[in-house]
């Protein structure tokens, strides 16, 4: 079993479990399919599953690690966004809500993905390399994010919190009306969630 899954935390973890999504951070495995480090690019991309028919051998020798995620929502929580390359329309939709969301940073909708994928590094990791998090009212937080507490990450969707797990949503439980909450979502990504953008999320619950 590959260690090549991502959690709402952004660690690389080994289940058995199946992905919605693929994506990576650059060539982070080694000749025995070992992960050896947590990122290699500050471009952490979410890709389709399937590409114009193109196959390929996971974890192959000198190529990017392919890694794989439950939903949209978790793959924005761990601090990925979509790719140009496979998901152009998707990936022009963020930015757009991106840049509305994230007004105090100047930019016009010239600005280089780059860029942008600079604050998202910044947002992601904190010095040592650890899940960088940041507090907000439970009643802000828009449909797609994720807020951790004691037992694990949970989904925010509608009126509801959903846990998360490798396998699917495996419980709901009531949103609070109010109160400060860790939030998992890299502020900047929940702020597009606010201006408009719509994550794609595992409406199953197992």
């Amino acid at each position: 079993m590959l260690q090549n899954r991502i959690d709402p935390y952004g660690s690389i973890i080994r289940t058995s479990a199946r992905g919605a999504w693929t994506g990576n951070r650059g060539i982070i495995h080694d000749q025995s399919k070992q992960i050896k480090y947590d990122f290699k690019l500050k471009a952490w991309i979410t890709c389709v599953l399937q590409y114009k028919g193109k196959k390929r051998q996971v974890m192959s020798p000198n190529t990017w690690t392919e890694l794989f995620f439950l939903d949209e929502a978790t793959a924005f929580s761990a601090g990925h966004r979509p790719c140009f390359f496979c998901r152009y329309k998707e990936a022009m939709n963020f930015k757009h809500y991106w840049l509305i969301g994230n007004p105090q940073y100047g930019f016009t909708d010239k600005v280089s993905i780059n860029e942008i994928d600079k604050i998202l590094h910044q947002e992601r990791l904190t010095t040592t390399k650890q899940k960088k998090t940041h507090t907000a009212g439970i009643d802000t937080l828009p449909n797609g994010t994720f807020i951790s507490m004691e037992n694990g990450a949970y989904l925010v969707k509608d009126l509801l919190l959903q846990v998360w797990s490798p396998f699917g949503y495996v419980n709901t439980i009531e949103r609070p009306t109010s109160g400060e909450m860790t939030v998992l979502t890299p502020p900047s990504i929940v702020s597009a969630f606010r201006a408009g953008y719509i994550p794609q999320m595992n409406g199953d619950i197992t």
